[in-house]
């Protein structure tokens, strides 16, 4: 068995005051492109999964959060052809700034029951069941 490299990425359920959780959906030109997927990125060096997280929701929809509004919720490990994904899922609720596509990408607010008609990256869709259960 040939060993993969491990690649850890953050993400995040940034959960609205009605109880949607955004999607980012995978722009063209991207590996995936046009799934959808929780909004985060590759873990730099030097960074936790939490600034990583930080950074990334700046950089990817303009939106502002501090460490302690990120709650860990659960993790995907995945088995992709050319690597292995390592991605802890926070959820968030307190933030600040309309979250808006920065990178072209489309975004939606979807309830967590209606995020199977989605189509997401296998690692992201076994996520759903422990938001539907939270929310």
């Amino acid at each position: 068995m040939t060993e993969k490299q491990i690649v850890l990425v953050t993400a995040c359920a940034l959960v609205d005051a009605d109880g949607r959780v955004l999607l980012s959906q995978r722009p063209e030109g991207k590996k995936l492109a046009g799934l959808w997927e929780f909004p985060g990125g590759k873990v730099e060096d030097g960074e936790t999964p939490e600034s990583a997280l930080i950074r990334e929701l700046a950089e990817e929809l303009g939106v502002v959060t501090k460490e302690d509004c990120l709650a860990p919720l659960t993790f995907a490990s995945y088995g992709y052809d050319d690597f292995h994904l390592l991605m802890p899922l926070f959820i968030c609720r307190r933030f600040e700034g309309p979250a808006r596509g920065l990178e072209g990408q489309a975004i939606k607010w979807v309830r967590p029951r209606d995020m199977r008609q989605y189509p997401m990256p296998p690692a992201d869709e076994p996520l759903i069941p422990h938001l539907i259960d939270l929310i």
